[in-house]
């Protein structure tokens, strides 16, 4: 399935690479903020040196800048891929859809078919670009995190070792519950764009039956 997803990231391998790339110095910076603050507090404000508050200082303000300069731009990269990616699955779709045959025709419903082209390529979408930025900040804040940890205090850094696997399997227990939902979400809006289909194609004999309060009503639940 990931391969048969790839293929539609096509021209915007670079966008898809390059916000990966400034997460990992965004979050870098990031995690070297608060050493700053703590060498400024340490060695300027406890000790009364204008000197090295005004040097750190001026660093903490060049690092922030920094970091927001590598947070614009992943978030600018990561919408140009995952809406380029959006766009060629939409696209990849209609034309798969063109090729159906008589019996697919039959298996597929209509609102089916818009849902898939619609609320699924978007939800899709979403997860991509969800892959590309927190799936990747995620894991290498943790990472960058642990070792700025155990650079400071091994033994208090062991509290983070300890509570992944409270994580993983809070993440296991979600994921076990929401995908039943999911699905059930999915069928709904199979019926939801069914209904909206039924009123749009025959709005003349919902008009001529007076059926607009009805229609409305299940439009509604």
């Amino acid at each position: 399935m990931i391969k048969q997803f790839a293929k539609y990231i096509g021209e915007y391998r670079k966008e898809t690479l390059l916000s990966p790339l400034f997460i990992i110095l965004e979050v870098f910076m990031e995690v070297l903020i608060p050493f700053l603050i703590a060498f400024l507090i340490d060695n300027g404000i406890s000790q009364g040196d204008m000197g090295t508050i005004i040097k750190i200082g001026t660093l903490l303000l060049i690092a922030a800048f920094i970091a927001m300069f590598f947070g614009i731009q992943a978030g600018k990269y990561s919408a140009i891929a995952s809406t380029g990616f959006g766009k060629n699955l939409r696209k990849g779709l209609y034309y798969k859809i063109q090729e159906f045959s008589f019996s697919n025709i039959d298996k597929f419903s209509t609102s089916s078919l818009i849902t898939r082209l619609t609320t699924d390529v978007t939800n899709i979408q979403n997860a991509f670009l969800m892959l590309i930025r927190i799936a990747v900040r995620a894991p290498v804040m943790f990472f960058f995190s642990i070792i700025m940890a155990f650079s400071i205090s091994p033994k208090l850094s062991l509290v983070f070792l300890a509570v992944i696997p409270l994580l993983v399997t809070g993440l296991y227990f979600v994921m076990t519950k929401a995908h039943p939902i999911f699905r059930r979400v999915f069928k709904k809006y199979d019926k939801l764009n069914q209904v909206v289909q039924e009123n749009l194609s025959g709005i003349r004999v919902v008009k001529s039956y007076v059926r607009e309060t009805l229609e409305i009503a299940k439009f509604k639940d």
